[in-house]
């Protein structure tokens, strides 16, 4: 019968676990200085290793050749560890024994000495699941344990331990393993089950692993059963529900242009092929990311990178704090994406959330002028017009004829203005969004207002107040239009009489003001 790849490629040694060198450096010292304490604790999410190298550490433990941090692994006692035979290594799952009974149990069987081996050692895995008197029962013997008991305890979810167990057992926190060492894992694994793949596929599946080592044997697994012997990048991706980079970056040339038919055109090409926009928020997340590293460490793109030529041709197109708030903006619309209509709506929404906040575009060097609202004039052209703007506290008037994009737009719209005095002007920004105050930002608004109202100013903002800002006006005004629509939804006669004759009921978030 054939092995998982999980429990085949489980290490057998210290020198095989993947990912933890930090802990495992610590073990072997402690082994190899014979600094043995009577109890350790595993802390870490699910596949990172801590039953792996309880199992490890009971052979370290018990090896025939002496304690060490290179146990044999063909003695007796190895081989009955690896094989789960060896009488004096109880492993409990607390999972399923919760109870005090199940406690005082494998205690009462501590007391003996050990059968085989050279201490008996007790893997509770799970052990923040056991109930408070199954603690309690516990504590006794890890306050005076005998010399021949070792516990090794893990965990998902070290806070519900109590303090009092923890500070008699020796921490070892395990992390999750980094999407390279997994794919370089894979690979290794592949190559000596003579699997042909792709050399993205093992890539692909070390990111869906999201830092477990176990979850990517298994994924690798079941990507060889769904390829038929073979690990290609389209039929993982088809597994996955991953969506090929190429559609994200023909849609982040659009959003670089301005393109919002181009970008729209992409999203509908991704539901055409019955793609996941879930996924294909959080592989956009990941581009950003690249982006992000391009232009600030370019030599963190490797020359191996995928679509690495892509990547640095549109890290020159973004403005830095474009690609920072664009990467905000598919963070927050994945996580409010089940709250949209459908997926497609909320996936376009968030296109078009990026690409509201895109700089305004130029024409011939000048700035395009801003669409007034139906039924209102548009706001007046020059540098004497935006002048009188800011003179008379007309700012939301004034930043709307401003060339200014990403969170220097968003600085803009969160100012209060306070007083242009001679070459001074004074804003104000909330407290609440003080972290918008950031050089960058503010070197941005005031060169941006310094080319429109035609002269040097000094920008100066404070902290606080600032209830009279743009966003607040426009917050303002959409719940007045909302409170308006209520009043007319509810004045209508047939909607009374729905109420009062049917007993229905209006539901006030299911109503959208028009204009």
């Amino acid at each position: 019968m054939t092995l998982a790849l999980a429990r085949k490629y489980r290490p057998r040694s210290f020198s095989e676990i993947v990912g933890q060198e930090h802990v495992v450096k610590a073990l072997a010292n402690a082994l190899d200085q014979r600094r043995l304490h009577h109890a350790w604790l595993l802390a870490g999410t699910r596949g990172v290793g801590k039953t792996t190298l309880a199992r490890i550490l009971a052979k370290a433990l018990n090896c025939e050749t002496g304690v060490s941090s290179t146990p044999c692994g063909t003695c007796a006692a190895c081989a009955d560890i690896d094989s789960g035979r060896f009488v004096d290594l109880l492993e409990l799952d607390a999972a399923s024994n919760t109870q005090v009974d199940n406690m005082r149990d494998l205690l009462e069987s501590a007391l003996y000495a050990p059968t085989a081996g050279r201490f008996k050692v007790y893997i509770i895995d799970e052990v923040h699941m056991l109930s408070r008197s199954a603690f309690n029962a516990m504590l006794k013997t890890l306050e005076e344990p005998p010399e021949h008991v070792k516990f090794i305890l893990a965990t998902t979810d070290p806070q519900k331990i109590p303090v009092t167990v923890l500070s008699r057992c020796l921490q070892f926190n395990l992390k999750q393993i980094p999407a390279p060492q997994i794919r370089d894992q894979l690979v290794k694994v592949l190559e000596r089950e003579a699997v042909p793949f792709d050399a993205l596929a093992p890539a692909l599946l070390a990111r869906a692993a999201q830092g477990s080592m176990r979850d990517a044997l298994s994924l690798l697994d079941q990507a060889i059963a769904h390829g038929g012997g073979k690990v290609q990048e389209a039929a993982v991706r088809d597994m996955l529900g991953a969506v090929d980079r190429s559609y994200l970056i023909d849609l982040l040339r659009a959003l670089a242009g301005g393109d919002a038919r181009g970008f729209i055109a992409e999203a509908d090409r991704m539901a055409a092929r019955g793609l996941s926009f879930d996924a294909a928020l959080e592989e956009l997340a990941t581009v950003l990311h690249r982006l992000a590293l391009a232009q600030t460490v370019p030599d963190a793109i490797s020359e191996d990178e995928p679509h690495r030529a892509e990547l640095l041709e549109l890290a020159a197109r973004f403005a830095p704090e474009d690609v920072q708030l664009m990467y905000q903006i598919a963070l927050h619309g994945r996580r409010d994406l089940e709250l949209a209509p459908d997926a497609y709506g909320g996936f376009t929404m968030t296109l078009l959330r990026m690409h509201a906040f895109r700089p305004v575009a130029e024409a011939g060097g000048g700035t395009a002028a801003p669409v007034a609202p139906a039924g209102e004039t548009a706001a007046p052209q020059g540098a004497a017009s935006s002048r009188a703007a800011a003179d008379t506290t007309d700012w939301r008037s004034l930043i709307g004829q401003i060339k200014l994009g990403g969170m220097a737009r968003m600085l803009a719209e969160h100012c209060e203005f306070r007083r242009l005095d001679g070459a001074t002007m004074e804003l104000a920004v909330p407290e609440a969004h003080r972290h918008l105050v950031e050089k960058a930002y503010t070197d941005k608004l005031q060169s941006a207002l310094e080319e429109r109202l035609g002269r040097r100013i000094r920008l100066h903002i404070a902290i606080g107040g600032g209830e009279n800002t743009p966003a607040a006006q426009e917050d303002r005004e959409r719940r007045e239009r909302f409170d308006r629509a209520v009043q007319s939804i509810d004045a209508d006669p047939f909607v009374r009489e729905l109420v009062e004759n049917f007993d229905a009921r209006i539901v006030d978030s299911s109503i959208k003001p028009i204009g």
